[in-house]
């Protein structure tokens, strides 16, 4: 914590982008330094993250990939993500593509979920349940998930 604590702030705001791309939660994150223990951080991600408007979520998301769809390129966040997403095999991609393309059509956004752990299947099983949510419920849960990989990748940014 004490590298995280001490770090320069303009080091600091790229890697915290990179976690969750909304200012106004890099901002908290920030401000709150320093944080006497990692749980004190993920309360703090987790307080600043939630209730983020839906201008927020959808910029958010604009810089992830469809489930499915590793980003190749792009820093400390494609590399996240391939690891994020190991749990999706290439027997599944011609049901993901989809599945992706059935929500997005219905919401107008990619599907996002915190893949850490789930499987492909587990994954398709989560979109289908999702697709009969309001839109305006479903930004909460994408909200949701947002705050739960900023968690996930702050623990990582902070063994690192």
């Amino acid at each position: 914590m004490d590298s995280f604590n001490s770090a320069p702030e303009d080091e600091l705001r790229p890697l915290l982008t990179e976690c969750l791309a909304v200012p106004r939660w890099v901002d908290a994150i920030v401000a709150g330094r320093p944080y006497a223990s990692m749980d004190a951080l993920l309360a703090a991600s987790s307080v600043a993250a939630q209730g983020l408007s839906d201008e927020e979520v959808l910029g958010a998301i604009a810089g992830h990939p469809r489930i499915g769809e590793r980003q190749k390129t792009g820093g400390v966040s494609a590399k996240w993500s391939r690891s994020e997403q190991s749990g999706v095999d290439s027997s599944q991609a011609d049901r993901l593509a989809a599945a992706n393309a059935a929500y997005e059509d219905r919401f107008g956004h990619i599907y996002l979920v915190c893949a850490t752990g789930l499987s492909g299947a587990e994954m398709l099983g989560n979109l289908s349940s999702r697709m009969d949510n309001p839109p305006e419920v479903e930004l909460r849960v994408v909200n949701d998930e947002l705050a739960k990989i900023a968690a996930l990748r702050l623990q990582k940014l902070i063994g690192s």
